[in-house]
Parts: C-alpha cells; structure tokens; sequence
C-alpha cells in the first residue's frame, strides 16, 4: 500500500509544472489578451496540429495535460487535443530505452505516432470546423474559474496556483484509486487480456491503453518487447493512451456529451491506425 501511495504521488507530482504554467498562461490571455489577441490565437489553431503532434512524442504526460486544460479554456482546436493525445509517449520511451531497443526503431515508433496524431488533428479540424460548420470558440477561461471557484480576480498567479492544486488533488486521488485497481488485478492479469486474434487484439489494446495510468502503457510497452503482441495491437493501445490528460479534460471541460465524443473519437482512431498497421505489415 505505501508503494501504491508513493507511485501515485510521485506520478502526480511531476505534473505540477505543466499544470501551473498553463494555468499561468491561460490566465494572462484571459485577464490581458484583448480581440486581437484572440483572433491571432484562432489563426495560429489551424496550425495546432503539426505542433501538437510534434510536442506530444516528448516522453512527459504534462503535455496532455496541459492540452486538456488549454482545450477546456479553449484556447485549442480539438484536433489540436486529439493530435497531442495519440502522439503521446508516457512511459514507452523510458522502458524500451532501458530495454536497449535500438534508437532507430524508437526514432521510427515517434516519428509514426507524431505523424497519425498530425494528420488525425488536421482531419478532425477540417471535419468540424469545414463539414460541420462549427467555429472555434473565443478563449473563455471563465468557464473553468466558474467551476473551480477559483475566485480568479484575486489575481493571475494566486488563481494559477488554485487552479494547480485543485487539479493535483483530484488527479493524485484518481490516480490512487486507479493504482489500487491495478495492484489488486495484476499486471499479469490485465495482460492475460490481450489476444492474438487479428483485430480482437487491437481493440482489447486499445481499452487497456485508454486506462488513464502509466501502467497501462508499461503492460503494452512489455508484452510488445516480449512479442507477446504484435504492432499493430502496441501502436492501437499506446496512441490512446493520453495518461491523466483525459482525468483533467472530464474535470474541466463541462460539456460531457463532447467529453464522451472525444474519448470514443481517440479510442476508434487507435483502433483503426492499429488495424491499418499490422495488416499493411508495418514493424518497427
């Protein structure tokens, strides 16, 4: 139990920068940025995308953090949100690097899982914004001061800073919860769930990836070193695997019939991107 505690907290901690300097950010656009700041924010979004894929791939869950709290004020485009959540790397890097996978073969997982969240971000948005007609809304950090009760006109760095703690009391006591889980099923349990039925196993991946914990992508990220599964069932479980950036999204973002949209959008695009790779006989 105390090793549970520990991990958790641990887990949790690292994610107090990311989340204190968005929050700084999103309050100084709030408090500062006037009409043409907005309008130079919603030109940059077209382009959100290519950077989130990009950053995304860097070994750190905060970015998917960050993402959902910026998407939740709405200062990105969702397809901006979706391409940070299935470049994310969480715990794969780390692990296959201390495997001594050779660094082309990591070099082309990042550069694979960077491109399908570049070109997924920049479909989604083209997709809503072009065939539904939806427009990206102004940046309105209200609606989370509304919800935290944050009391944001004490100021930009005290309301940042509740914000952070609100937000790291909620992610550590999920996180907790989610480790009791797993340390009760096993690892050896929850990899027993995986197939090697074409398709069956990537959707089963895909579930376990979208559990928002590092073990999750640690269960996939062995069981493909092992050749347990196959790549197409590692890429499928570890593009969904956005980390605690879905725990922040449901906790910020009040609209859940879009929060439920989103998690079906990232979990059907891991499936199909995982389908697509082992039947065109992509390996890495």
């Amino acid at each position: 139990m105390l090793d549970i505690l520990l991990d958790s907290f641990s887990d949790s901690v690292k994610l107090l920068p990311f989340l204190f300097l968005t929050y700084l950010l999103m309050e100084f656009l709030e408090h500062r940025a006037g009409s043409a700041a907005s309008d130079r924010i919603r030109t940059a979004g077209k382009f959100g995308p290519l950077w989130g894929g990009l950053l995304g791939v860097i070994p750190q869950c905060g970015f998917s953090t960050a993402a959902s709290s910026l998407f939740s004020g709405r200062v990105i485009t969702l397809g901006t949100l979706l391409a940070v959540y299935l470049s994310t790397s969480d715990e794969m890097l780390p692990i296959m690097i201390s495997n001594a996978v050779p660094p082309a073969t990591l070099i082309k997982i990042l550069a694979v899982k960077a491109a399908i969240g570049i070109i997924t971000g920049f479909f989604i948005d083209f997709f809503y914004i072009n065939i539904m007609k939806k427009q990206k809304q102004d940046v309105d950090v209200h609606k989370i001061c509304e919800k935290e009760h944050c009391h944001c006109e004490r100021g930009i760095v005290k309301s940042a800073l509740m914000h952070t703690v609100k937000i790291f009391v909620y992610v550590l006591l999920i996180s907790l919860l989610l480790n009791c889980l797993i340390g009760m099923i096993g690892e050896d349990a929850l990899a027993g769930l995986f197939s090697s039925v074409p398709v069956i196993g990537e959707i089963i991946a895909a579930l376990v990836g979208l559990i928002p914990n590092c073990a999750s992508s640690v269960v996939i990220t062995q069981l493909y070193l092992s050749q347990i599964i196959n790549a197409g069932a590692m890429m499928a479980g570890l593009l969904v695997n956005a980390g605690v950036g879905l725990l922040v999204l449901l906790r910020l973002n009040r609209d859940r019939r879009q929060n439920a949209g989103i998690i079906a959008i990232l979990y059907g695009a891991g499936v199909l991107w995982g389908i697509l790779i082992e039947f065109t006989g992509v390996t890495f």
